[in-house]
């Protein structure tokens, strides 16, 4: 059977007890293609079972909605898959099991929730803030894994006078931060108005990476792991100077 949900912590919880009992269930927040004869169930969400659901889970894991939403940002197409086998395997053995790195499991999970939590790290050092007019701070971003909002706690500390908007367009979401408050919001598109020194900053990017830049010595591989080339879109250092 396979059970679709819409990607939210309630319904994953919902359908995870729909599913506990069935040894062949699969689980799918996105499109999949469906085999022949396949029998499908698509989860409403039912907060009062997510609620209860939930409540077990923590008596036998403390930490483990912290996993559960790593796992649910995580942009890789498995990933409905790890999480289902990582909870089942917490009910199984009734507590608590990510030090059991002899689980596969627990092995794809832990793969899943490092690649989310370097992401977050990397983008602390590749957000390229755009100013607007208005003196608004917007940085558009396309990361892998969906992480914008935990950007916030960063950017609000060094920039705690900014009000800013990371706008993750994959997404079609943004983290706003207002000044006083941080929230998130659905953002198809944006189009901002930028401030009259903005080209100068964006010139000054440009030229402090090449005044580190040596020609003779570069070694493309080695940077394209630290920045990788998936990330340079948004970056003005990487952007060609019409100057």
């Amino acid at each position: 059977m396979i059970y679709f949900y819409d990607g939210t912590k309630e319904a994953f919880l919902t359908a995870l007890l729909l599913a506990f009992p069935d040894e062949e269930a699969v689980l799918s927040s996105g499109n999949r293609q469906l085999t022949l004869g396949a029998e499908t169930v698509f989860v409403r969400t039912d907060r009062e079972r997510a609620a209860r659901a939930e409540a077990r889970l923590l008596a036998l894991d403390k930490d483990c909605m912290h996993d559960l939403d790593l796992l649910l940002r995580s942009g890789m197409p498995d990933r409905d898959a790890v999480a289902l086998a990582y909870f089942k395997l917490i009910a199984a053995r009734g507590g608590p099991v990510r030090k059991m790195l002899a689980e596969d499991a627990v092995i794809a999970a832990q793969e899943c929730m490092r690649r989310v939590s370097f992401e977050v790290h990397r983008f602390h050092g590749f957000v390229r803030f755009l100013e607007s007019a208005s003196g608004a701070l917007y940085a558009p971003i396309s990361p892998d894994n969906d992480i914008c909002d935990l950007l916030v706690p960063h950017f609000r500390a060094r920039l705690p006078q900014y009000p800013f908007v990371i706008h993750d367009v994959k997404r079609k979401k943004a983290a706003v931060y207002d000044g006083d408050h941080a929230f998130l919001a659905p953002l198809e598109r944006a189009e901002i108005v930028l401030s009259a020194s903005e080209d100068d900053w964006q010139k000054l990017w440009r030229k402090y990476y090449q005044s580190v830049n040596i020609p003779s010595r570069e070694r493309l591989k080695q940077m394209r792991g630290y920045m990788p080339v998936r990330y340079w879109k948004f970056m003005p250092e990487k952007f060609s100077d019409g100057s």
